[in-house]
């Protein structure tokens, strides 16, 4: 064979010398001077013979049946290759292109043509780190199948960012290789992000099967509890009565025989009897606290088992750019209850009862869309029915849908199952035995499937002799089911092993099942077993987890076929299940001898302690017993120099910090309490017995520490039962740090398990050695499509590269170092790793982050999964880009830690115990971060986000938060609008339109503590938040803002008062330019609402606006008896609200309003106003009030002021009620005729008048008209009224009178001169507003003259009332009291 094998060779040979001019006989002088070579279409099937031609630069295969790449291990010098219209299908022997020379390795490629259709072949190509130029699409040539995937230039483009040419094209620009890294890096932060929710749904799930086994343990515990506490109450009792005897003989057999005689037990027999049944009791419930422990991590590791398959398929997803893509099913999906329905289709429950199972459950379905086999099988399918002649609906007929049946012996593993998902079936991958070697095989029924696989278990089972539950081994499996084409099939002959020599014509072989099992049912006609030839045909579709339903024992509480642990037995409660145990429980109990319980003691004092010690010197006690009562603290001890034992357990410490000063202490017992730190735990150099059982201890290295520096005569420790962090190592930990133990948790340690801890402690240190193995040298990052820390990618890299060997400056070649899992307390020995770029250090014993300090160049840090409480040490490094510190016990970010940290974009700190955000409120460049499973409660929080603007992923998930605040997710969308993922869920369009609609404009308590940098609203006495564009308000507690007074929320969107209508002591509020409709609003009926209104009605006091009431319901709502709101608002201001109904308003409900403020309004009638019986001003300036209606002002009213101006009044009746008016303002209205202004008579208070603006004012009348008629009046137009104004205005009125009637009646010089008087005293010669007199002094009360006839048209002016100042009145008196005699009649 091999002599054939070097014959074809040599054939081969002499046709490469031949088709390029050489001469075989030649070849070993002259290959050297060969510098290239080229093969055209046939004559080179394979690539041999080139260590003949060691300096060739150039290779060109073009159509030849070459099938791989191999033999170029001597071209070292091989500069470009040409391999093209083959059929390779993978990339493989080129990383051995390599040359000393950078200048001379491989630059160009080309292998188009040829079957390569994965992206990881292509990944291969990342090791020829010299190629510039690469085809894989040439037009010359056919397309490679990955050519026609999504993504394929850009998956090229990122990981070989040298290629200057790609398939032809100039692909040099800069531009192009950003966009193919932001592309790449988007892709990585997005399946991060996935996997992070993943392994964020296991640890909820692993939580709660926590919870649930600490539920059933809880029984358990009491009880061991309650017998602990009863032994040692009988132990020392029996100590005592040993010590009374004094060397009496007190060992069972003489008990036994002194019973004997006096026929009745002895009490030290009574109590020897009780412990040993007390002992069995805490046995029992031991034993069952095992079972229940075995069973969670049964379950644990299931749970993980099923979410393991699923980061794998996301991690092909990222590797495949989305050519690869999972989807998990839901009921919603139609393909899932087909996969659903054909499983329990094929399920024959009288084949699977001799199991024990009765049904099958299932509990995943995840869809598999592999575009590379999808394109495969759409290919040999179309070719199948394009060389056969049928129709369409027969075709139909060969595809089926089949499980694909896995050895039954052997477990199906997640890289066998990921192998076929990815690369499909492939002919040296199936199984090895006889009648399988060519076929894929497959059946239609589940027995087939399943039967095989549980008989091999449980035989395995019974070999072995296991004493776990045989059906737990069975309980979960895996189908996949695939789509197959069957083509031309028949049944398979008995005598013919199944291959396809054996069946040449058809493409598939079945076997009828009742050649397979011998157990048969009436669906046994329909069960076959397939044997399919062509591997493509097959097609995986759908991978689905089941779970068989079993018989279960009925009375077992603790039965994992119950499933107690993930759901509580709704038949049977723990009573009734441990009915007879409790009730053997409590038979113990009552057992001989029993003792009272004594009072339990709250705190010592030196009398306490005197007495049960037994003496009155503190010097003599020795032993000091505490044990039982409800201590949380040990006072007064610090006399008790000498002593020596003291039992503190049953109490409630939560600390031993009291026990410093006890010297010369030898034996502590502080079981059953709550200890939950040793810190403060010192000086105790001669403690030989503690016990530290049955507390609430999680930090193992801080404990171990602890008791290391202060416990070093330390002989026995029992830290059983507590809820430590790091329980696997524990033991090893604790022996090889305290040396001097025998015993750990009751158990004797031997020499070979110390030696064992020695070794494991050294192992836990940072030496030379570790950190070479652990370390990479490489520069840069590889550019891979991977999630995982660069530490780890690189230092897996270097595993497979030359070894580091130390040297003179060996630490400054260290760039990245991986020391995961290597149980390390602390970080040393990195002083000099100054070059270090990429560190992790998860899954370690760390307690604090020490000895990084030097490491200032790092650029990504890992912590996971350790002990840390505080993050320190790490504010130099401003090179930081990554940070994550997952699963530790932080309890807050400290300020100003990340605030130089200015390229950090990902920072993840899940599963820890963080209560605020706000030391992320610089961290401006963060766009990953990850915060889920922490303790953040209130909203405020999130407001320390909202500077983030670069952030675009967030997990809050399993924060109080989420639970706490409703519409949490809106309400995050709505503060941060940057994001693009929230909780592992993208965020969609119609997401953000919600979110805006809820809480956009909302003014929230968490708003305003977010710009006063508190929440002590107490001590607000002004609320001042205008242009905000604000629609609602809600201050919550309303109780805290009790104090504010003054509110300003002017220039918003506010359509009523909203949450506003609460606040308890408000005075004046400012609302101008807003949207107000109504104080409070009046929905419509439901069918009537929009969307949004209906979404607004989902908060609080939403303030959504009417959306008008028409006029035929106004009289409707103003005999609403409304119940008064807002008793403290005084002044109220809604100028430019675009009001026009006032009545819609509902004003009326705040009775004790003073000052009110509608200017600017669409206001057409005063109305709706009658219940503001103190209302004092009204400013309706700018509105559209033509008149007032009989309703305006009904009735008395104690208005001063009235602004009126800018409106369209015409007319002025309707004021008589106002009694009080002291200052009207009718400025720039539509008042004409003089007589509107003589109904102002009405108003007699009146001192303040404004009428410019006005038609009226053209003709310069008004003022002597008003100035007369008004005698009150003080201010007119903003210019003063004197006493020298009121002359000359009836002057110049009686004159006007006297010219006009002048030839109508004589008058006599004396009314004449009456006249000019007059209107001397009333019409001032010249007036100006800054003249200085006042207009306020009171003067002599005028006489008021009524029914006053005068000739002609003089009482138009004068009016038929006059009133007549003292000086008037005089002059009628001495001159004219004749002339008037008969035309006046005083009153």
């Amino acid at each position: 064979m091999i002599e054939s094998e070097n014959l074809n060779q040599e054939e081969i040979i002499k046709e490469l010398c031949l088709c390029n001019g050489l001469s075989y006989e030649m070849v070993g002088q002259e290959g050297s001077d060969t510098s290239k070579l080229e093969m055209f279409f046939s004559g080179y099937p394979c690539i041999v013979g080139l260590s003949l031609f060691p300096n060739l630069t150039s290779l060109t295969i073009v159509a030849q049946d070459i099938k791989e790449i191999s033999g170029l291990e001597t071209c070292l010098q091989l500069e470009e290759l040409w391999i093209a219209e083959c059929y390779i299908e993978k990339i493989e022997g080129l990383q051995e292109c390599r040359c000393l020379d950078p200048n001379k390795q491989l630059e160009r490629l080309n292998l188009s043509g040829n079957q390569i259709c994965c992206f990881k072949e292509l990944t291969n190509l990342t090791r020829l780190p010299c190629l510039k130029d690469l085809c894989l699409n040439d037009p010359q040539y056919k397309t490679n199948p990955v050519c026609l995937l999504c993504n394929y230039s850009t998956h090229i483009l990122y990981h070989l960012p040298c290629l200057q040419r790609f398939d032809t094209w100039d692909v040099s620009a800069k531009q192009i290789k950003e966009l193919a890294d932001t592309t790449a890096m988007k892709k990585i932060m997005y399946y991060n992000m996935r996997i992070k929710t993943v392994e964020r749904h296991l640890s909820e799930d692993l939580e709660k099967l926590n919870d649930q086994k600490c539920k059933l343990q809880k029984l358990p515990e009491e009880r061991i509890k309650l017998f602990s506490f009863v032994k040692k109450t009988l132990e020392e009792e029996l100590a005592e009565l040993k010590g009374l005897g004094k060397g009496k003989v007190t060992d069972p057999e003489t008990l036994k025989s002194s019973e004997t005689v006096t026929g009745e037990p002895s009490l030290q027999q009574k109590i020897l009897t009780k412990l040993n049944a007390l002992n069995e009791r805490v046995t029992f419930w031991n034993k069952k606290l095992d079972e229940i422990e075995a069973i969670y991590h049964m379950e644990v590791k299931q749970k993980k088992k099923s979410h393991g398959l699923l980061i794998p398929f996301l991690l092909i997803e990222l590797e495949t750019v989305g050519n690869f893509h999972f989807e998990e099913g839901t009921q919603s999906d139609d393909w899932f209850n087909f996969c659903y329905e054909l499983i329990l289709s094929r399920f024959c429950a009288w084949d699977f009862r001799i199991y024990g199972i009765t049904g099958v459950k299932v509990k995943r379905v995840i869809k598999v869309n592999n575009r590379i086999l999808r394109l495969k099988f759409e290919e040999k399918f179309q070719k199948f029915l394009e060389n056969e002649d049928m129709h369409d609906s027969d075709h139909r007929r060969m595809l089926e849908c089949l499980f694909y049946v896995f050895d039954p012996e052997v477990t199906v593993k997640e890289e066998r199952l990921l192998q076929i998902l990815e690369k499909g079936f492939k002919e040296s991958e199936t199984s090895k035995l006889p009648l399988k070697k060519e076929a894929v095989i497959l059946s239609n029924s589940l027995s087939i499937n399943e039967c095989p696989r549980i008989e091999f278990l449980q035989q395995k089972h019974k070999d072995e002799k296991k004493h776990s539950l045989k059906h737990e081994l069975f309980r979960h499996g895996i189908l996949l089911i695939t789509k197959v084409f069957l083509g031309q099939s028949v049944q398979a002959h008995e005598k013919k092993s199944i291959s396809q020599s054996n069946y040449p014509l058809v493409d598939s072989v079945f076997i009828p099942r009742k050649y397979l099992l011998s157990i048969n049912c009436d669906c046994s006609v329909r069960q076959y077993k397939w044997f399919v030839f062509d591997h493509d045909l097959v097609l995986p579709e759908y991978v689905v987890e089941f779970e068989y339903i079993t018989m279960v024992k009925a009375d077992s509480l603790f039965s994992v076929f119950n499933n107690v642990i993930l759901q509580e037995s709704k038949k049977k409660s723990e009573g009734s299940v441990f009915s007879k145990d409790l009730k053997f429980d409590d038979e113990v109990m009552k057992m001989e001898p029993r003792f009272k319980a004594r009072p339990k003691l709250i705190s010592l004092d030196d009398k306490t302690i005197l007495s049960l010690a037994k003496t009155s010197v503190y010097s003599h006690i020795v032993s000091l017993n505490l044990r039982g009562n409800s201590l949380s603290k040990l006072r007064d001890l610090s006399k008790l120099t000498g002593l020596r034992k003291l039992n503190i357990s049953f109490n409630e410490f939560t600390c031993l910090d009291d026990v410093y000063h006890l010297y010369n202490l030898e034996y502590l017992d502080a079981s059953h309490n709550h200890v939950i730190t040793l810190e403060g735990f010192r000086g105790l150099m001669k403690l030989k017995h503690l016990d530290l059982s049955w507390n609430q201890l999680k930090k193992s290295g801080d404990e171990i520490n602890t008791l290391c520096k202060h416990t070093t005569s330390l002989l026995t420790l029992n830290i059983q039962h507590n809820p430590w962090q790091k329980p696997a190592t524990l033991r090893l930990s604790v022996i090889g740090r305290l040396k001097t133990l025998t015993h750990l948790n009751g158990v004797f340690i031997s020499e070979e398990e110390a030696t064992a801890a020695v070794k494991f402690i050294a192992g836990t240190r940072m030496t030379q050695l570790s950190l070479l193995r652990h370390s990479s040298t490489k520069e840069e990052r590889p550019h891979i499509l991977s999630i995982w820390p660069s530490a780890k990618i690189l230092t897996q890299i270097s595993k497979l590269g030359p070894h580091l060997h130390p040297g003179g400056n060996w630490y400054l070649k260290i760039t990245a170092l991986n020391l995961d899992g290597q149980h390390l307390f602390e970080i040393t020995n990195l002083e000099k790793l100054e070059n270090l770029k990429w560190a992790s250090f998860s899954n370690n014993n760390l307690t604090k982050m020490e000895g990084l300090e030097s490491c200032i160049n790092l650029e990504e840090l890992i912590l996971d999964g350790n002990c840390i409480s505080k993050i320190e040490g790490i504010s130099k490094m401003t090179k930081l880009t990554r940070l994550s510190i997952n699963n530790n016990l932080l309890t807050g970010l400290e300020q100003h830690t990340f605030d130089n940290m200015l390229h950090l974009h990902s920072l993840s700190l899940e599963n820890n115990r963080i209560t605020s955000l706000s030391g992320l409120q610089k961290s401006f460049t963060l766009v990953e971060l990850y915060i889920s499973s922490n303790y953040i409660a209130v909203n405020q929080e999130m407001y320390n986000l909202k500077g983030l603007c670069n952030l675009v992923i967030l997990d809050m998930c399993g924060n109080i938060i989420v639970w706490n605040q409703e519409n949490y997710r809106l309400f995050v969308i709505f503060h941060l609008p940057e994001l693009k993922a929230l909780d592992g869920i993208s965020i969609e369009q119609p997401e953000t339109e919600s979110a805006k609609d809820l809480f956009g404009g909302r003014l929230t308590s968490d708003m305003i503590a977010e710009q006063q940098g508190h929440s002590n609203f107490t001590q607000m006495q002004e609320l001042n938040w205008t242009s905000s564009s604000i629609r609602t308000v809600d201050l919550i507690p309303v109780d805290q803002f009790r104090n504010v007074c003054n509110v300003n929320l002017q220039n918003n969107n506010l359509t009523s008062f909203s949450g506003l209508i609460y606040l308890p002591n408000v005075k004046v509020l400012y609302l101008n330019y807003n949207h107000i409709e109504s104080i409070i609003p009046r929905l419509k009926p439901q069918t009537h609402l929009t969307n949004r209104q209906l979404l607004y009605q989902k908060v609080p006091s939403s303030g959504y606006g009417q959306q008008g009431i028409s006029k035929t319901n106004r009289d409707k709502m103003s005999s609403e008896n409304l119940p008064p709101i807002m008793h403290s608002l005084e002044v109220l201001h809604l100028g430019y609200n675009g009001i026009c109904n006032l009545i819609q308003l509902q004003l009326n409900r705040l009775t004790n309003l003073k000052f009110l403020f509608l200017q600017g309004n669409e206001i057409s009638q005063v109305e709706g106003l009658d219940n503001l019986v103190v209302l004092q001003e009204l400013v309706v300036d700018h509105n559209r009030i033509r008149a007032f209606n009989d309703s305006a002002f009904a009735k008395p009213s104690s208005l001063l002021a009235l602004h009126l101006e800018e409106n369209r009044l015409r007319e002025l009746g309707k004021l008589q009620s106002l009694v009080k008016l002291e200052k009207l303002f009718l400025g720039y209205n539509k008042i004409q005729d003089i007589t509107e202004l003589e109904k102002l008579d009405v108003i007699s208070s009146l001192r303040e008048l404004t009428v410019y603006g006005n038609p009226i004012c053209r003709k310069m009348l008004h003022r002597h008209m008003l100035i007369f008629r008004l005698p009150n009046l003080q201010m007119l137009d903003k210019i003063p009224v004197n006493s020298d104004d009121r002359a000359k205005a009836e002057f110049h009125l009686a004159e006007l009178q006297a010219k006009k009637n002048s030839d109508n009646f004589p008058i006599s010089k004396s009314l004449i001169h009456l006249q000019s008087t007059l209107l001397c005293k009333l019409i001032p010669v010249t007036s100006s507003p800054m003249d200085g007199r006042s207009f306020g002094q009171v003067k002599t009360p005028p006489i008021k003259i009524t029914n006053v006839i005068l000739p002609g048209g003089f009482s138009h002016y004068l009016g038929s009332d006059i009133t007549l100042t003292p000086e008037v009145e005089g002059i009628l008196k001495k001159n004219f009291r004749e002339n008037v005699k008969e035309s006046l009649h005083l009153k």
